[in-house]
């Protein structure tokens, strides 16, 4: 891949697309450091459509699909009167 400083991008912007076309990706330093890289379209619309989760790869996430608070184990049913007269009834005497 070919690095092109940010001056010489900016001087010569008209060739990156061309070389981008030809070479490949084309990286843009600023300072030395990578700032940016241009692609020809069809590299970044394979590049999107992989990195769009499926539908499956979202439901099988282990991260949560939501930001749900959910009471510990056993609390909820104790703060509701209909499930406490159930629990006596599933009680043995």
């Amino acid at each position: 891949m070919k690095s092109w400083p940010i001056q010489d991008a900016e001087a010569r912007f008209g060739e990156i697309p061309d070389t981008c076309l030809k070479e490949g990706p084309q990286l843009v330093t600023t300072d030395s450091e990578d700032a940016a890289v241009l692609v020809p379209i069809r590299e970044w619309k394979r590049l999107q459509q992989e990195a769009r989760p499926t539908l499956k790869d979202l439901l099988l996430a282990p991260e949560p699909r939501a930001d749900l608070v959910l009471p510990e184990h056993g609390t909820a049913k104790d703060a509701c009167p209909s499930h406490a007269a159930l629990s006596t009834l599933d009680s043995d005497p």
